[in-house]
């Protein structure tokens, strides 16, 4: 019985005994390994059911699962070998190992990056856990506000049914700060509870009445449209605030318990810590947070939150394109969290959210890529990539995720990227251009030029309702999608290798269903033999006058056969059969007469179709694609014709052995499964033009 994901994972990743601890995300496995020098990535990216393998800093590793990354997840936890998984480390008794000692070598080093990328994890981690209630949260609030649109459901806030329906998703934005600072704690290996229990303290109706008393003092917030207390306890002056749906007190509340709360374990007796512990917690932090913590959490979110407002309102044009060309570059990282943060803090201080909207351009975009590759996977018949888009899609349109088209397809295919990018930057320029001419008029009545939201939505097909000026938005989503889609199909997301190999691939497979078909279709074919055998002899002169026979040499040099080439792709024929061949010389020709179908921009690799159908790649050296086209001169372009013997390119070999790269270019005949024979020659010296390959029809 072949093993299970889970334990091809935990396989890969090391052994259950590199494993120092796993989280997961909405897509991702997360691990903290002992040696990350001990993975095996390659075997990562090429396993079934894994979307992707991506290393971070330090030893961290991430594995990118998709939607089943739940489950992947709980199976792992369930294996009998992970049992004692991280415990020796986790204890700190014993020698430590090898691993242990390189790995805090490895900290020591990081420095300034070690301490950015533990700031991302710890708001990463704040957050992540709550992702499912409020991408359910914001659905709930998109069908209510489609079926007010459609006058389904009246616009009545004060009916029962109406108060009940908006409790349901309401209780998940007021009460967020207690969720935040339960998984802030938890992060910090605090007691979550405690984390809780204290940010509770702000929101009791005790704590929340002390802005109705009369010895209190408020003040109205024009720009915000709020107003801010001021209650004198105990001789002392307490601001007050509203805190439901803040996110910065937790985090800045979480991070100074966190001292508190190790500082306590340390002076305390371990058999009292139980009792102590939180009581003195409760009562040094729950004041530092009513007193100071909390009034600077809310100026820091407030001041956020209007210079953001300020930007919006006075440069939008650079704003809205800013954020959506952004965010491609921050997700991969996790450097998005900071401005879910903000969004957040926007609704709660503002009473509404300005980044939503660009930022959904760049959603769309992302999945009209998806789209994009998803039609050439379903043309070329690439199975394993039709399955991954359709997945990745699916889970971009219905609920918003971006994850599993960046690390299933995008940053596998760094030409997806150019191509998505002008799609963020053309959204990005419609949705400035018409949130100017439409601006958006919030419920306190102020005018706002962009797309606005009341909730915090996941931008999928299901949350486009919950954006004012809904058409405004749908429109500048449309726009990304769409561009992003047709240049993806247009000029392809693949390398000519790339392209070719899945060409080969499910030509490969279309011969091995052949007999199948053909033993099908004997008995019908066996009426036709007899016509069929005329036409062939009435065509056969123009046929063998026109075949190409044979293919020649694109640079002088020794021929060897593709096993030596040390490629493992070209050798395992995956681009058809061919020759390899070590260059003396620095001009490289065509091998035969045709249209180049594809020339690379790096001038690498040169794709020619005869006539009579044969394609030849040309392909000078290897992972030579990395040299960007410094030391090639190219002399073609793509849908050009050549003739046997034009010169392709110049290249400077020297170069490419100084850059490290083998400077053997190999040749190959991609469409050798649908050909009778092709037979190469090797083990001889030849000059460019010189016969290498034989072919029979």
């Amino acid at each position: 019985m072949a093993d299970s994901l889970a334990s091809q994972i935990i396989t890969a990743i090391g052994g259950p005994e590199n494993v120092r601890s796993l989280t997961h995300c909405a897509t991702r496995l997360r691990f903290e390994l002992a040696d990350a020098s001990k993975v095996d990535q390659n075997a990562l990216e090429h396993m079934k059911g894994v979307l992707g393998a991506v290393p971070q800093s330090g030893d961290r590793f991430q594995v990118v699962i998709g939607g089943g990354v739940a489950t992947v997840y709980e199976n792992i936890m369930h294996l009998p070998e992970m049992v004692n998984a991280g415990a020796a480390s986790a204890s700190g008794e014993g020698q430590k190992s090898n691993a242990d000692v390189k790995a805090e070598a490895r900290s020591k080093a990081r420095g300034k990056v070690a301490w950015l990328d533990s700031f991302f994890e710890y708001l990463a981690d704040s957050f992540r856990p709550i992702l499912g209630v409020l991408l359910g949260a914001s659905i709930i609030i998109a069908l209510v506000n489609l079926l007010i649109s459609l006058n389904v459901i009246p616009n009545d806030e004060v009916s029962a049914g109406w108060v009940f329906i908006k409790a349901i998703w309401k209780g998940v934005f007021y009460f967020l700060p207690i969720m935040v600072a339960y998984n802030a704690s938890k992060k910090l290996k605090v007691d979550p509870w405690l984390g809780g229990a204290i940010m509770a303290i702000l929101m009791t109706p005790q704590f929340t009445s002390l802005m109705d008393a009369k010895t209190t003092t408020c003040v109205e917030n024009a720009a915000l449209g709020t107003k801010s207390c001021t209650a004198n306890i105990f001789g002392i002056p307490m601001a007050l605030s509203d805190y439901s749906g803040n996110v910065f007190v937790p985090l800045l509340m979480a991070a100074v318990l966190a001292l508190v709360y190790h500082g306590l374990k340390k002076i305390i007796p371990e058999s009292v810590q139980l009792v102590f512990v939180p009581f003195f917690c409760m009562i040094i932090v729950g004041a530092l947070t009513a007193f100071i913590i909390g009034p600077i959490g809310v100026w820091v979110g407030n001041g956020l939150g209007v210079g953001l407002a300020w930007m919006n309102t006075h440069a939008p044009f650079i704003f809205a394109i800013i954020i959506p060309l952004l965010y491609p570059f921050l997700v991969p990282l996790g450097l998005h969290w900071p401005l879910n943060a903000l969004m957040l803090m926007n609704i709660q201080t503002l009473g509404y959210d300005f980044i939503q909207g660009p930022m959904g351009v760049w959603n769309f975009a992302c999945f009209g890529a998806t789209a994009g590759v998803l039609f050439i996977a379903v043309r070329d018949k690439d199975k394993d990539m039709r399955q991954t888009a359709l997945g990745a899609l699916a889970a971009g349109l219905l609920g918003g995720v971006s994850e599993p088209s960046l690390y299933g397809i995008h940053l596998r295919y760094k030409l997806v990227y150019k191509r998505m990018l002008v799609g963020c930057g053309l959204g990005g320029v419609v949705i400035a251009v018409l949130g100017w001419l439409f601006p958006s008029v919030t419920a306190a009545g102020q005018t706002v030029h962009g797309v606005t939201t009341t909730a915090f939505a996941f931008t999928s097909l299901l949350t486009i309702p919950v954006f004012d000026q809904m058409w405004v938005y749908a429109v500048s989503i449309a726009v990304s999608f769409l561009t992003s889609f047709f240049l993806i199909i247009t000029f392809d997301y693949r390398t000519p290798e790339q392209k070719a190999e899945v060409l080969a691939r499910a030509a490969a497979d279309q011969k091995a269903a052949a007999p199948a078909v053909e033993a099908k279709e004997a008995a019908p074919a066996a009426t036709t033999a007899t016509a069929t055998a005329t036409a062939t002899k009435t065509e056969a002169p123009a046929a063998a006058a026109a075949a190409t026979t044979v293919v020649n040499a694109p640079v002088a040099g020794h021929v060897i056969a593709l096993d030596e080439t040390g490629d493992p792709v070209f050798a395992s024929r995956a681009l058809g059969e061919g020759v390899g061949i070590q260059p003396t010389d620095s001009e490289v020709v065509a091998p035969v007469s045709g249209v180049l179908q594809t020339v690379a921009e790096t001038g690498h690799a040169f794709g020619i179709k005869t006539d009579d159908g044969v394609e030849v790649l040309v392909h000078v050296g290897i992972d030579t694609v990395k040299m960007n086209g410094e030391g090639f001169a190219v002399k073609v372009k793509a849908d050009e014709r050549v003739n046997a013997g034009d010169p392709l390119v110049s290249v400077d070999f020297a170069k490419v052995k100084d850059a490290g790269y083998s400077t053997t270019t190999l040749m190959t005949v991609l469409n050798t499964a649908a050909l009778t024979s092709v037979t190469p020659k090797t083990g001889i010296d030849v000059k460019a033009g010189d016969e290498v390959i034989d072919i029979q029809r």
